[in-house]
């Protein structure tokens, strides 16, 4: 096996990768994921002890202990585009040779799990609810560009989700993608605290999220469209910008992955949280209470 070019994998002067500034001693083996930076701070609070922070362009990230178990807290920034760079440079940390620039031949599992705020596509899906995502389905492309080999549970939603579209006579704009959760940490969110479904991902904010503002959508009524697709006993949850790639580049790589979100906007009701900020404490807590 040859070493990866100089190119490929790109190596700071101090010998950290390249985005995120970070060397291989600086992550913990969990990793949790927020898009906002300010929410580091909300995520830490609940450490015992903090070992250091770092920050390179929109990338913080900061790594300490709740009694023995070590953590890290890492703000992505939003989009798949950022979760792209984020999850391909974590895995070089672990399973390449910074150095010698080898990949390593033992690999290096990792667990990602991300704390996020989101939208909800089904009207029985209040406002403050914190969903589990089992599955997410990509609008957004990025995984379109990677080689990817689906387990049969993946691809029985690929089936079931294209041929829904095909018998409602919709194509979307971008060809949609599918991957799976990690079974290992979904598990541990279940109960009545914990609604499980289908988080879809969307690649912007605005149009692909079915917003106008001056600029239209090409896709109308998209949250009715989706609302009736079950599969398995699991609807499309909720709609949101990282968690198709989180998955689904961890599937590829190795790694275990699951997206926590809390509801803060139901599109179909048009209700909003009047305190967003209580609702991301919520899904902290929640988080904690669970895994301490």
């Amino acid at each position: 096996m040859q070493a990866l070019k100089h190119a490929d994998l790109i190596i700071n002067a101090d010998g950290s990768i390249y985005h995120l500034g970070l060397l291989p001693e600086d992550i913990a083996d969990t990793i949790i994921l927020v898009g906002d930076p300010q929410r580091v701070e909300k995520v830490i609070v609940h450490f015992d002890t903090i070992e250091f922070t770092k920050q390179k362009r929109e990338f913080i990230t900061t790594t300490g202990r709740i009694g023995n178990k070590r953590l890290t807290v890492m703000a992505t920034g939003i989009g798949v585009d950022n979760i792209d760079i984020v999850i391909n440079e974590l895995d070089a940390l672990v399973n390449v040779d910074l150095e010698t620039r080898m990949i390593k031949e033992k690999h290096q599992s990792l667990n990602f799990i991300r704390l996020g705020t989101s939208g909800a596509v089904r009207a029985d899906l209040p406002v403050s609810s914190l969903v589990a995502a089992n599955y997410g389905i990509g609008f957004d492309g990025l995984m379109l560009f990677y080689d990817q080999n689906l387990d049969e549970k993946t691809k029985g939603l690929q089936r079931d989700f294209n041929n829904y579209l095909k018998s409602i006579n919709f194509e979307f704009p971008i060809t949609p993608t599918y991957a799976r959760a990690s079974d290992l940490l979904l598990q541990q969110f279940q109960g009545d605290a914990w609604t499980n479904g289908i988080t879809a991902t969307a690649t912007g904010f605005y149009a692909p999220q079915n917003r106008t503002i001056r600029a239209k959508s090409v896709v109308d009524d998209l949250f009715n469209l989706v609302e009736p697709f079950n599969y398995r006993g699991l609807n499309i949850t909720n709609l949101e910008m990282e968690t198709s790639a989180i998955f689904g580049l961890s599937n590829i790589l190795g790694h275990n992955a699951l997206a926590l979100n809390v509801i803060i906007a139901n599109r179909l009701t048009g209700d909003f949280a009047k305190k967003p900020k209580e609702m991301e404490h919520k899904l902290i807590r929640s988080f904690f209470d669970v895994i301490v």
